[in-house]
């Protein structure tokens, strides 16, 4: 089938998909590549998608994953964390600041606290009686 490309030419291949699998398997560079393309001056993500062969919400949803940085850390072989995990590593943060906050906090009252107790301990002396210097 003849596809029109963004150059004028036209793209002569076909591509047969065999075998009982019905998906094709995209790589992370393949998909980077896709991505980069949406991002060039003059291309349209629908204009893409038809090159590619693949449909707009798919093209959609990989320029998605690449601006949350997952596409990326796929290429790159890093680990991707599930946005479900990486709300609980949030919320658990958000709680350990907030106490390390309280303690902080508790921390310069105590020490506010001495202070204080010093200064009224300086003031309140009581006198030196006879064999209390040992």
């Amino acid at each position: 089938m003849d596809m029109p490309m963004p150059s004028g030419k036209y793209k002569n291949e076909v591509e047969v998909i065999t075998g009982v699998e019905r998906r094709r398997r995209w790589s992370a560079q393949e998909k980077l590549q896709w991505v980069r393309r949406t991002m060039e001056p003059g291309m349209t993500v629908s204009l893409v998608a038809r090159e590619a062969g693949i449909t707009t919400s798919q093209l959609f949803q990989w320029r998605k994953a690449y601006t949350e940085g997952s596409l990326v850390a796929v290429g790159a072989n890093e680990p991707v964390v599930p946005a479900s995990d990486l709300q609980d590593a949030m919320k658990r943060i958000r709680q350990l600041e907030a106490a390390l906050g309280r303690n902080t906090l508790e921390n310069e009252i105590l020490k506010e606290a001495v202070d204080f107790a010093k200064a009224k301990k300086w003031i309140a002396r009581s006198p030196v009686l006879p064999g209390d210097d040992q």
